[in-house]
């Protein structure tokens, strides 16, 4: 079943927020290309949002960091699934909080290869097919570590900052070609990312929440929404989100 409103391609679509917006697009009718290292967890959210929305899935099962595996799985498509209308980049990762000076370069590189260059490798190929048809939405997530940098933030928080210069960037080389592109950098939000980011430490992830209400995934996939929706002629080129209790990066209003 094909729908009217369009396709759009999700990064990292296997869990958290990557999750949350292929399934907000899909309960608006766009049939979706998710995209992940999990083939199990695709193949479940595909099953999941064809049977809930009636709407086309294509999961396409690769590691951004890779560029011959992005490269290969993209040009896989066929002509009608590479008119993409909205491409999410949300494929990304925090590796570690130690100082620069005791961490982890594997870490590090883990950080560059997926936040940073897995959103180059994948959008300079959808960005061809959207110029083709002078059309597309692009919205790459960044993060408040993108805008303020943190103890142990360090090369997350370099990521980041390239991922918002980047974003920045594309939206001045492509608006000839009528596409928007914009940015979303969330606060704290319970996902997997502070799970991944201790290394599935369960009761240090815990405590980076505790005291306040974070926020969940389907924030970001609401504001996703938004951004999506937008008549033609507006671009929301940036939108930093917050838990009402965290000010910055660093400052919380937590329970006692």
């Amino acid at each position: 079943m094909s729908n009217l409103r369009g396709k759009a391609l999700v990064t990292g679509a296997t869990s958290g927020f990557g999750k949350a917006i292929a399934t907000k697009l899909a309960s608006q009718g766009y049939d979706v290309i998710i995209t992940g290292r999990r083939e199990e967890r695709l193949e479940s959210l595909r099953k999941e949002l064809e049977s809930e929305y009636h709407v086309n899935v294509v999961p396409l099962h690769f590691d951004v960091r890779k560029e011959v595996e992005c490269t290969s799985a993209l040009m896989s498509l066929g002509a009608e699934w590479r008119r993409i209308d909205v491409l999410v980049n949300n494929a990304g990762l925090a590796a570690g909080r130690d100082p620069f000076d005791t961490g982890s370069l594997s870490d590090w590189e883990q950080m560059i290869d997926t936040n940073l260059k897995g959103l180059i490798y994948v959008s300079r190929i959808v960005v061809q097919w959207m110029k083709e048809r002078q059309n597309g939405t692009i919205i790459n997530l960044g993060s408040i570590a993108g805008k303020e940098v943190y103890p142990g933030g360090n090369v997350y928080s370099a990521t980041k900052f390239a991922v918002d210069a980047l974003t920045r960037s594309m939206r001045i080389d492509l608006l000839p070609h009528h596409i928007r592109v914009g940015q979303i950098a969330p606060g704290a939000a319970e996902t997997e990312f502070s799970l991944v980011r201790f290394k599935g430490d369960a009761e240090k992830a815990s405590q980076v929440y505790e005291g306040f209400e974070p926020l969940h995934a389907e924030d970001i996939a609401d504001a996703v929404w938004f951004m999506v929706s937008r008549p033609p002629h507006v671009c929301i080129n940036d939108m930093v989100i917050m838990p009402a209790a965290q000010a910055t990066s660093t400052h919380f209003n937590r329970k006692s």
